[in-house]
């Protein structure tokens, strides 16, 4: 008869120990949304529809982890700070919003949209990274593109873009926001190397 309060007593114990268990920190999101922040006026409107195909990404930036540098050569991640999914899946449709809204094509279309078109713009991620080789660290966004014109199938014009931005301070966030501010940058000069090689007709 004794037992019953010993193990009442090792019961109270043991749950007052598992409430004391640390818990695990929850991982932060973030997305990529540095939309520029006017629509680019294109110097003279194509009459052709032009189809955004979906962004690839190097080896290294393939990834939703968030990857920063403190040596050359050095790729890491931060272990509890992440994007929403991978930056070049985010790319795409933010590629394809702002090119609709310069105007610069009759329509801009999604490659999986499947609807013909004249133009197609392939686009490559070829670095997204938060450096701390310096203070205040920067995001360093590169990104490939050329434009297709799919009636011949030949390169109309090709051209990588490096965009380097200060971030507001050392930390994963800072890095975010240092990020979409470069590719604010990035996708206005996008916008306007398409619409300076785009065939009028």
């Amino acid at each position: 008869m004794r037992l019953a309060p010993v193990l009442f007593a090792t019961a109270t114990l043991l749950s007052a120990c598992a409430l004391k268990l640390p818990q695990p920190e929850s991982a932060n999101t973030f997305l990529l949304d540095g939309l520029p922040a006017s629509a680019a006026a294109a110097p003279a409107r194509s009459d052709l529809t032009l189809t955004v195909a979906p962004t690839r990404a190097r080896p290294g930036f393939d990834t939703p982890a968030m990857v920063y540098t403190r040596r050359a050569n050095e790729l890491e991640s931060f272990a509890k700070n992440r994007w929403a999914d991978t930056p070049a899946h985010m790319l795409s449709p933010l590629i394809a919003q702002a090119l609709e809204r310069s105007g610069a094509f009759r329509a801009v279309l999604h490659a999986r949209a499947g609807a013909a078109a004249e133009l197609q713009l392939d686009t490559e991620l070829v670095r997204l990274q938060q450096d701390f080789r310096q203070r205040p660290s920067r995001v360093e966004l590169a990104l490939h593109a050329q434009l297709v014109d799919l009636r011949s199938r030949q390169v109309i014009a090709a051209h990588e873009f490096a965009v380097v931005e200060n971030a507001p301070s050392d930390d994963p966030y800072g890095g975010v926001t240092a990020a979409n501010r470069a590719l604010s940058r990035l996708l206005g000069e996008l916008v306007g190397f398409c619409a300076e090689h785009a065939p009028k007709r």
